[in-house]
């Protein structure tokens, strides 16, 4: 059974806006929720800003889904992580982002020296997490220890804390057979997606003209051991657009629609008796 999601916005998505107007933009996109990025609009140790931001999030009717840090297991360590988590609680973040492995560092060049000391990390970390009841979401991206299905999969199995979890993203250009492989390998980990539509020049396209993928993704992702609400944000659009943003917003919300009624039909079918 797949997963419903609940859509919201990365708020890296617009560097360059202040969080009173992301603040507004999810709220005028009928967007639900705002994951905060650590670089610019809630930096790691500023807490009065953490505790506005967050309450500014709730009372516009949103939720702080996840605090995007850039914390990168091991070349961070458990002194950077408690920083990190200081102020996702002050944020109100339930989870916190983080990229496995080192910058820059394609997964096929670490030794299994190199790929141990990063597992370590995240444990040590996801001990810390599970101890204030805040989970860890591992990047996908290119040049980590998820850059391929392969290295996910060893990564996922060699590590061992009930507090860590995968934040899944196409590989800008992946063929779609590829992704729905590693879905199937990967799926009972995932918690949270990023949502966009890419070339492999990652070129932005709008969402909707990646809706056949995006439709097969979001099947496929099937329930797992995550416990709390489930987030597909959206990260990224064409030319940094506002009304990009309201175009992707609304695709997105039709997408997770579809999937739910699919859902909903599907359990139907399975509960209906037998003629």
């Amino acid at each position: 059974m797949s997963v419903r999601f609940l859509p919201g916005l990365c708020s890296v998505t617009f560097r360059d806006r202040s969080p009173s107007e992301i603040v507004k933009i999810v709220s005028d996109a009928g967007l639900a929720a705002i994951e905060w990025g650590a670089d610019v609009h809630v930096p790691p140790g500023r807490l009065g800003a953490a505790r506005d931001v967050g309450r500014w999030t709730r009372e516009a009717g949103l939720t702080v889904s996840s605090y995007g840090s850039y914390l990168r297991a091991p070349a961070d360590g458990v002194d950077a992580f408690h920083r990190v988590l200081e102020t996702a609680q002050e944020l109100g973040a339930p989870m916190i982002r983080i990229w496995p492995g080192w910058q820059g560092r394609a997964s096929a060049d670490y030794s299994d020296t190199d790929r141990r000391a990063a597992v370590d990390a995240i444990n040590a970390m996801g001990a810390v997490a599970a101890a204030h009841d805040v989970a860890i979401g591992l990047e996908f991206h290119p040049g980590t220890l998820t850059d391929s299905t392969s290295s996910a999969v060893q990564l996922v199995q060699a590590i061992d804390s009930p507090a860590v979890f995968l934040y899944w993203q196409p590989r800008p250009g992946i063929p779609q057979a590829e992704a729905l492989n590693e879905l199937a390998a990967v799926g009972t980990d995932i918690a949270f997606v990023h949502v966009f539509h890419w070339d492999t020049d990652c070129q932005r396209f709008p969402l909707a003209e990646g809706a056949v993928h995006w439709r097969a993704y979001l099947a496929a992702i099937p329930e797992g051991r995550f416990a709390g609400k489930r987030y597909a944000l959206l990260e990224f659009v064409a030319d940094d657009s506002i009304e990009n943003l309201k175009t992707d917003a609304r695709a997105l919300k039709a997408l997770l629609a579809e999937t739910a009624a699919g859902e909903a039909i599907s359990s139907s079918a399975d509960s209906a008796p037998a003629p």
